[in-house]
């Protein structure tokens, strides 16, 4: 089973995460309302198995927090993912909610990059800054070692068109790290 289990501790937070590509429990506690659903979502379609118990100083504000979880994140994802023997490697979305219409695509290549373009029109959802998105986007992929592209398309409700992002990763990666063969998809034989 491609799974991993991460504890990660800093001056800043204290997080424990498990990560199943195959499937699992979800359960999701950070302190930050919004950024739990968003994770939940990313959980429920993804079809992966999380956990996460993050206490960060949230009195501060969420960088931190959702920084670091993205760090762990990515670094259990990489885990997981092993060898990439007879994964898919890539894959896209386009996710529509409501008004708003995201993309994400993703290569499991092994060189971290995020291209991210999304132009929110209020800064805050409940208790969530909606700049960190990118913040946890960009720290996923590069602790992952992969590269993702994501672009809200158009849309005008902040709340939507985080979600449908995080939505539209999760089934890019969904898609790009199943199995559909025993090679690695690399013309170098690695990746």
């Amino acid at each position: 089973m491609r799974t991993s289990e991460i504890i990660r501790r800093t001056n800043e937070t204290d997080i424990a995460l498990t990560l199943s590509l195959d499937g699992g429990d979800i359960g999701i506690s950070t302190g930050i309302g919004f950024f739990d659903h968003m994770l939940n979502s990313f959980a429920v379609h993804s079809g992966f198995g999380l956990t996460v118990k993050a206490i960060g100083d949230i009195t501060v504000d969420g960088h931190h927090t959702v920084e670091d979880v993205g760090i762990v994140l990515g670094r259990a994802f990489n885990e997981a993912i092993g060898d990439k023997a007879g994964i898919k490697r890539f894959s896209s979305c386009f996710l529509p909610m409501d008004e708003t219409l995201a993309f994400a695509a993703v290569d499991i290549s092994g060189r971290p990059f995020l291209k991210y373009d999304a132009q929110m029109n209020w800064q805050m959802i409940g208790d969530y800054d909606a700049s960190l998105t990118e913040e946890f986007f960009r720290a996923f992929a590069i602790n992952a070692g992969i590269t993702l592209h994501m672009k809200v398309e158009y849309g005008t409700n902040a709340h939507h068109m985080t979600e449908a992002l995080f939505k539209a990763a999760a089934r890019a990666l969904s898609d790009a790290s199943s199995i559909v063969g025993s090679e690695i998809p690399s013309s170098k034989g690695s990746l």
